[in-house]
């Protein structure tokens, strides 16, 4: 079984991916601004992913529903960026959320090493493959090499977000750690508005 189903413009109507939700994005470039989105991917931890092909003039409401809904957990990694493409380009904003990057960062504090293969590789034993990171996204025909690894960025962070919560819990830090996740749609509007830098809480 393919561990990945791809959706042309949005998910299918009634698809229910559950309390917690895995998410991913793919864009043209780095920049949330310039670089459109290009593919949305979601799981709730049980081995599978939907992706989700963004196409011009599709407005996506059954995708909007998930990322919007309160009663949906979603769990990110370096969400920072994924909550500004999100709210730039579906006008959703994505919460409440877990950012699997953040929670390293205030328990791993012995390395800086915090990038998701470091973490699936530390945490969970798992090598993942980074080959197709660079590719076009854009393009109208995404290929199974590109689509399989766009699936393995949401498949284990359901993995991730228990064993950090863990680490958080045992460090003191769990209050901290939601305090920074609550404020990342904030931190993703100040981006979008052109302060990532200079970053306005620097001196």
């Amino acid at each position: 079984m393919s561990p990945f189903t791809l959706h042309r413009g949005d998910l299918p109507h009634g698809l229910d991916l559950g309390p917690s939700i895995a998410c991913d994005t793919e864009t043209m470039g780095l920049d949330p601004r310039r670089d459109r989105l290009c593919l949305v991917q979601l799981g709730k931890g049980d081995g599978h992913a939907h992706l989700v092909q963004i196409l011009p003039g599709h407005d996506c409401p059954n995708l909007k529903a998930q990322l919007g809904d309160p009663a949906r957990e979603k769990i990110f990694h370096f969400a920072r960026f994924d909550v500004a493409v999100l709210w730039h380009f579906l006008g959703v904003r994505a919460s409440p959320l877990f950012c699997t990057k953040i929670a390293s960062k205030l328990v791993r504090t012995f390395t800086d090493r915090h990038g998701l293969k470091d973490l699936c590789r530390d945490l969970l034993g798992i090598d993942l493959s980074k080959q197709q990171q660079s590719s076009d996204w854009g393009a109208a025909t995404l290929s199974v090499e590109q689509c399989a690894y766009a699936a393995t960025d949401v498949l284990h962070l359901h993995a991730l977000q228990t064993r950090l919560a863990a680490l958080l819990e045992r460090e003191g830090r769990s209050a901290l750690a939601e305090a920074c996740f609550a404020f990342l749609p904030a931190r993703a509007e100040l981006d979008l508005l052109g302060w990532e830098d200079p970053d306005i809480f620097a001196h």
